[in-house]
């Protein structure tokens, strides 16, 4: 790597801690108030500065320091290197093409441009002129102190500011790392700072061996240009034989670019997950959505949409001609249309960095939207890879078991399971409620037609086929979340009130639901699974795992109720495999699909912002039957809607089916 890339990756390095600063200091300090550990992970470059700013200073500043320590002295080297002045002369080549190459005068030394020069010093004496921003490392020393903060970074001297104010030089040995590990691992302090250099081979997780035991939150501060090195520093804090795991926080900036560098360790951590048998929550414990993996297959596929909508214009964020000035990279091909050969992923986003922030912001608003709505697509169609996922319920029951295959050869079955699952339900406790709403753009929400609370936030965006982007709002309630277009929010019936309402609306709630239990019924393919897939969904194609109360651990595909029965009958069973009336019901409720429902259809439906059942097809002459069933009605916009009571529906639908 030469110097030039160095001290630029170092520049943004530094900016980038700099910008996260501000947030990190209040969330670290909330940590120990709650009786947790801080852990932050960085890449020191402290000592490094304190080596130049050092030898710099003449014997008599030696005897009274008054170092600053910040990026400011790699910007400056990234400006003097990167500014361009050498004058450049433009000259026509034998094919006509325009070009331009650097001058040089009759003793072959390069032209420079003097008004180029004058903007570079200019620019130079304004940066020097901003206020100092020191270095992640010392701010979080400075401000919590040495006696709370253990640091493991390998630098063999650092600068501590004495009681009166002034600044003197501590110098560390060799075993300063591991005395520091030591005095965090007893409890004496209780955040901990670890760099790649002082991290090799040292464990900081919450043993049962040690006297400190305290959850240990692990701040990502600085992932590095080394996705190895920041997935290695991750289990430093997650090991076996631990009191409890570590809570990971990866700290990230408003700069979207910086979304480089997480989706860079998302893919690592996704490659780790399917070399443990498909476990994903194994190798990235469940720390990065699908969104974040920039260079998935959804990533890709969202790039090639982004180009074609660059191309026709129908993007808000950047001109087609613009883009291509701004990044040198060459999208037309012949013809008049987008070239064959798009520029890859990765190329593309080292482009982007390079974009003015607010720029770089935009396009990823716009990109990072055409991932959400193919996620979100898979999500809903049951084809979004998510790896072996646990089916975790207070009690798992088998009810009955149907074998539809038995291996010829080796005797193997695949079996159709019945399930019954009990869970609590576990709502979302206000005092997580109110560490919420402290987000300045989090309101407190009450629907006045159902009395319930919900806490509104924005959320990810959505860019449809035309290339608009879709705001969307996060509806977070006790037991659930969902998504609402910002457009159509005004429609509902939610409101804002006080935070006395909200508080009482939500604990209500949240005291109701904490003693009620969910049971639902779920049917299992388990067994030998190979030779019967292809006759399985195309969609839901998820593998879960579960243990019944009675010790069996299963491993198999979840079916929907409504094709268990064809399932069966495609592989000649005779025997009958019962379906409880529900277990449709449920499925329903939770999948979306329309089932039939004798000769009438049961479908989910959104009304006030409430999940309704409710029947299709019935005729008007018939209306009073089903209402005289238990079913009522509702008139919305001007059309007679039929609804049946969650709480009674399996014996209203079992009335009105029989």
């Amino acid at each position: 790597m030469s110097i030039f890339e160095s001290t630029k990756q170092r520049f943004f390095g530094q900016i980038l801690l700099s910008m996260k600063l501000p947030s990190l200091i209040p969330a670290i300090a909330a940590d120990l108030a709650r009786g947790d550990c801080a852990v932050v992970q960085l890449v020191s470059t402290a000592e490094a500065m304190l080596d130049r700013a050092l030898a710099n200073l003449s014997p008599e500043e030696r005897a009274w320091l008054d170092i600053e320590l910040s990026p400011r002295e790699f910007l400056v080297d990234y400006l003097t290197a990167a500014f361009p002045v050498r004058q450049m002369r433009i000259y026509t080549d034998d094919s006509g093409t325009v070009r331009s190459e650097p001058m040089i005068d009759e003793a072959g030394q390069p032209v420079l441009c003097r008004e180029a020069i004058a903007m570079r010093d200019q620019l130079l004496e304004q940066l020097c002129a901003l206020p100092v921003i020191g270095s992640a490392l010392d701010h979080i020393i400075g401000h919590f102190g040495t006696e709370a903060v253990a640091e493991v970074t390998g630098r063999s001297r650092r600068i501590i500011v004495d009681a009166d104010g002034r600044q003197r030089i501590e110098r560390r040995s060799a075993r300063t790392n591991l005395a520091e590990t030591d005095i965090f691992m007893r409890g004496e302090k209780r955040i901990l700072i670890f760099s790649d250099a002082g991290g090799t081979g040292r464990s900081y997780h919450a043993s049962l061996d040690t006297p400190n035991q305290s959850r240990r939150i692990h701040y990502l501060l600085e992932p590095g240009w080394r996705a190895d090195a920041a997935i290695q520093g991750l289990g430093r804090t997650h090991r076996t034989h631990q009191a409890c795991p570590p809570l990971f926080r990866p700290v990230s900036t408003d700069c979207r670019g910086e979304r480089r560098f997480i989706s860079t360790i998302a893919r690592r951590l996704d490659s780790l997950g399917a070399l443990t048998r498909g476990q994903r929550q194994t190798g990235g414990q469940g720390l990065f959505d699908p969104r974040d993996n920039l260079e998935s297959d959804f990533a890709r596929e969202s790039l090639d949409q982004w180009f074609r909508l660059l191309f026709q214009g129908k993007l808000q964020s950047v001109r087609f001609d613009q883009f291509q000035s701004l990044t040198g990279l060459n999208l037309a091909g012949e013809g008049g249309g987008l070239t064959e050969t798009l520029p890859t992923i990765q190329r593309w986003l080292n482009r982007i960095l390079a974009l003015r922030i607010d720029l770089q912001n935009a396009i990823f608003d716009e990109y990072l939207g055409l991932i959400e709505a193919r996620v979100e697509k898979a999500r809903e169609a049951g084809t979004l890879d998510l790896g072996v996922e646990t089916i975790a319920a207070d009690r798992i029951s088998i009810l009955d078991r149907t074998v539809i295959r038995r291996d010829p050869v080796s005797g193997a079955e695949t079996e159709i399971l019945r399930i019954e699952t009990e869970e609590r339900y576990r709502p979302l406790t206000l005092e997580r409620a109110h560490w919420l709403l402290a987000d300045p753009e989090a309101r407190g929400l009450i629907n006045p037609r159902s009395g319930k609370a919900a806490i509104c936030r924005p959320t990810f965006s959505l860019t449809d086929e035309e290339g608009r982007t879709v705001r969307r709002y996060e509806l977070v309630r006790p037991t659930r979340t969902e998504r609402h277009r910002q457009d159509l929010f005004a429609e509902t019936h939610w409101t804002d009130v006080d935070r006395a309402s909200f508080d009482e609306a939500w604990q209500a709630e949240c005291d109701a639901m904490a003693a009620q239990t969910r049971t639902q019924i779920i049917y299992l393919v388990t067994g030998l699974l190979l030779p019967v897939w292809g006759k399985l969904p195309d969609d839901h194609v998820q593998v879960w795992r579960l243990t019944s109360d009675d010790g069996q651990s299963l491993l198999g595909r979840l079916i929907p109720a409504p094709l268990v029965e064809r399932i069966a009958s495609a592989f000649g069973i005779a025997a009958h495999v019962a379906i409880d009336l529900g277990a449709r019901v449920e499925h329903v409720r939770t999948s979306g699909e329309i089932m039939p429902i004798g000769s009438l259809r049961l479908k989910r439906a959104l009304v006030a912002g409430d999940q309704r059942l409710e029947l299709l097809d019935w005729k008007s002459d018939a209306l009073p039957r089903l209402k005289a069933a238990g079913c009522f009605t509702e008139i919305i916009q001007h059309r007679t809607r039929l609804f049946v009571p969650p709480s009674r529906a399996v014996e209203i639908l079992g009335e009105i089916a029989g």
